[in-house]
């Protein structure tokens, strides 16, 4: 079945998973989550999350779909869009990275390379977006397995795409992967995204040339 990455805006954040729709464990502080929770506005402080980091920065997402069903996303911004991140004991995050926040890839569809289509998908935005790294809380004590929701990527997946720890700890290292050495391999990350997703990419001249 033909797979595809696209960008999150508002148009498609329905199509997130709807207990990931309705998280906010990220988006606002702490303090203010659980309020947030028992007056049932989580749904409503997500858009408002996205669309406050859409307008003033640009794209913080990314969907992938096998056929028409979305199967994984991933979200990420600068660290000062993201609330929650003061409250880990491993922060803060560097000055120059972007922060991944939540990922999730459906059960039946793990083990099938989509969780590092998503982090190619995000290298390729912020390479070119000019930005520098990329950084994550992880979590060292936990795997995601089964139908189970985590706010927080384990540990063990981070490392497994590419990312280096920064700041141990024994429940929350803080990981980085470095953009510029991306840079190096900019070039094939399209060419693995289509060989992931199925999709081959040619040019029209090139399309036309081969029916002559």
């Amino acid at each position: 079945m033909p797979r595809r990455v696209v960008g999150v805006t508002l148009d498609n954040l329905e199509q997130l998973p709807r207990r990931c729709r309705r998280c906010v464990y990220w988006e606002v502080p702490p303090h203010l989550r659980e309020q947030v929770e028992q007056f049932g506005e989580t749904e409503v402080e997500k858009e408002a999350w996205v669309s406050s980091v859409l307008l003033e920065w640009g794209s913080c997402g990314r969907i992938v779909y096998s056929g028409e069903i979305p199967v994984g996303f991933v979200l990420y911004a600068p660290p000062n869009a993201v609330p929650r991140a003061a409250a880990f004991p491993t922060s803060p995050p560097s000055a120059d990275a972007v922060l991944l926040t939540a990922f999730h890839v459906l059960p039946e569809f793990r083990g099938s390379g989509l969780g590092r289509a998503l982090v190619q998908a995000v290298v390729a935005d912020l390479t070119g977006r000019g930005v520098r790294a990329i950084e994550a809380f992880g979590d060292a004590t936990e795997e995601e397995s089964g139908d189970e929701h985590v706010c927080v990527v384990p540990a063990g997946f981070l490392r497994s795409v590419g990312f280096k720890t920064v700041r141990p700890h024994p429940r929350w290292p803080r990981l980085r992967m470095e953009l510029r050495a991306g840079i190096s391999w900019k070039a094939d990350v399209e060419a693995a995204l289509e060989r992931l997703l199925g999709q081959v990419s040619v040019t029209t001249a090139e399309s036309s040339a081969v029916r002559a």
